[in-house]
């Protein structure tokens, strides 16, 4: 039986919260999390968050360095449910497609692919540029899950943070993982429009006469 554990990586890309919230909703689920962040991640940390690494790392099960070829996750006898990059810069993105495993986050890309696991990239740029489209459909090819950080506006969010966790919460629905997070197209309508008429029906059968 696979141990109900996910491999995350955090690469240079804008948008380092998303990686933050993902553990957060992860250690609630209590799944185990096995994390590598990257150089540029930890810039961006800097610039976007007031975040320090040290607290990034403790809602991580386990924290390797980006350099760590060694690291358990860097093997495919490592068991786990596939792997997350979030975000996924597009530097991360052309390493996976050509597979180039310069860092552990690519590393552990690859081995997720090779052992045919989900592998989900939060693609995180824009415009695309034509090498940047190519690389996608690379991944894809491989196995991959292209899935960029756009916002859901049907679930009509108040703030960047239920923005933030309806994305997480679609991309865990790719692993059979139910954070509570996502407000659910017609599906709210739905059990609205059944409790409603259960309770009608019930009502029409308190008021009906009764026939000797």
């Amino acid at each position: 039986m696979t141990p109900l554990r996910l491999v995350v990586g955090i690469s240079g890309a804008s948008g380092f919260t998303y990686g933050v919230r993902l553990l957060q909703l992860l250690r609630q689920l209590e799944i185990e999390t096995h994390l590598t962040v990257s150089r540029s991640a930890l810039l961006t940390m800097t610039h976007e968050t007031g975040h320090k690494f040290a607290d990034v790392s403790a809602l991580a099960s386990f924290t390797y360095r980006c350099d760590d070829m060694a690291a358990a996750i860097s093997s495919g006898s490592f068991r786990s449910l596939g792997m997350i990059v979030a975000p996924c810069s597009m530097k991360t993105l052309a390493e996976i497609a050509n597979g180039m495993s310069s860092s552990l986050i690519s590393r552990a890309a690859d081995v997720t692919l090779k052992e045919r696991r989900p592998l989900v990239l939060l693609a995180r740029e824009t415009p695309y540029t034509l090498a940047h489209l190519r690389n996608m459909t690379a991944v894809t090819e491989m196995g991959a899950i292209v899935a960029p950080p756009v916002p859901a506006f049907y679930a009509r969010p108040d703030s960047l943070d239920q923005m933030i966790d309806h994305t997480l919460g679609r991309v865990l629905d790719l692993f059979g993982l139910e954070a509570g997070t996502v407000r659910r197209w017609r599906e709210m309508e739905s059990t609205a429009e059944s409790t409603a008429e259960s309770t009608a029906q019930s009502a029409a059968e308190v008021q009906a006469p009764q026939i000797a």
